[in-house]
C-alpha cells in the first residue's frame, strides 16, 4: 500500500469518526431535551389550584339539593365548594344508591346537572292525594306568592319561600301560567336559580301604571285577603 493510499484511508477514517461523535452529540442533546421536557412540563392548571378538603362533602350537596328545588350544574358545585368536578360526581353517585329503587325521591341527573325528583313509581297516587289540596289551597298560595314577588322582585323561588315559610313552586307554576309573573333572568348563585318578576298583566290586573304605583304592602295585603274569601266561598260552593 502507497503512502498515498494509507494517508487516504486514514483522512476517510478521522472523518467517519467525526461524523459519528457529531451524529452522537446531537442524538444525546435532543433526547436530553426531550426528556427534560417531560420532567420539566408546566403543571397543569388542576395541579396549580389550591383545593379545598369538604368534611362531610356528600352530606353538604344533599342539602343543597333539597334546598334548590332546581337542577344544579356539577361545575357550579365544584367551583363554590372549591373541589374537583370528580369529587362532586363520586358525591352524587353516593346518593344515587341511597336515593333509588323504592325510596320516594330519586336523584336524577341530566345535562351535567343533578335534581331530586319523585320516583315515578309513586308519581299517579302522589297527585292524587296533592292535587286537591293544592286545589282547595290555590288561591290563597297563589295571591301570596304574587304579592311577595310584587314587593321584592327580582326574586327566586326560594326566596319567595323562606318569606312564606312553606313551598311556592305550585302558586309560581299558576301565575306563570296565567301571566301574572315571568322569568326575567338566573341569579349569579350556586345553581343560578331563576328570577321572577310581575308583567303588564298584572299592572292591568291591579289596574296601576307601573309598579311605582303599587299600594301600601298592607293595603294589597287587605285586597288579597277579599279576594281569598271569595275563592275560598266559591271552592266551597264547588263542592257542596
Amino acid at each position: 500500500m502507497t503512502t498515498q493510499e494509507i494517508t487516504q484511508l486514514s483522512t476517510e477514517s478521522q472523518i467517519k469518526s467525526g461524523h459519528d461523535t457529531l451524529c452522537g452529540s446531537l442524538d444525546n442533546n435532543s433526547l436530553g431535551k426531550k426528556d427534560n421536557g417531560r420532567q420539566d412540563a408546566a403543571p397543569t392548571l388542576e395541579n396549580e389550584k389550591n383545593f379545598s378538603v369538604v368534611n362531610n362533602l356528600t352530606e353538604h350537596l344533599e342539602a343543597v339539593l333539597f334546598l334548590s328545588g332546581e337542577g344544579v350544574e356539577t361545575k357550579d358545585l365544584a367551583a363554590k365548594f372549591n373541589v374537583r368536578e370528580k369529587e362532586v360526581v363520586e358525591a352524587f353517585k353516593t346518593l344515587q344508591a341511597k336515593y333509588s329503587g323504592d325510596c320516594g325521591i330519586h336523584l336524577i341527573k341530566y345535562r351535567n346537572s343533578w335534581q331530586f325528583s319523585t320516583n315515578p313509581k309513586y308519581a299517579e297516587r302522589v297527585a292524587e292525594i296533592l292535587n286537591p289540596i293544592r286545589t282547595k289551597n290555590l288561591t290563597k298560595t297563589a295571591l301570596e306568592t304574587l304579592a311577595i314577588i310584587a314587593y321584592k322582585q327580582p326574586i327566586t323561588r326560594t326566596e319567595v319561600d323562606d318569606i312564606r315559610g312553606v313551598d311556592s313552586a305550585y302558586g309560581v307554576q299558576i301565575l306563570t301560567q296565567n301571566n301574572l309573573i315571568e322569568v326575567v333572568g338566573r341569579k349569579d348563585t350556586i345553581g343560578k336559580p331563576l328570577l321572577y318578576a310581575t308583567t303588564d298583566e298584572f299592572l292591568k290586573r291591579f289596574e296601576l301604571e307601573s309598579i311605582d304605583n303599587l299600594p301600601a304592602y298592607e293595603d294589597l295585603l287587605e285586597k288579597i285577603k277579599v279576594i281569598h274569601t271569595q275563592g275560598v266561598e266559591l271552592y266551597a260552593a264547588e263542592n257542596r
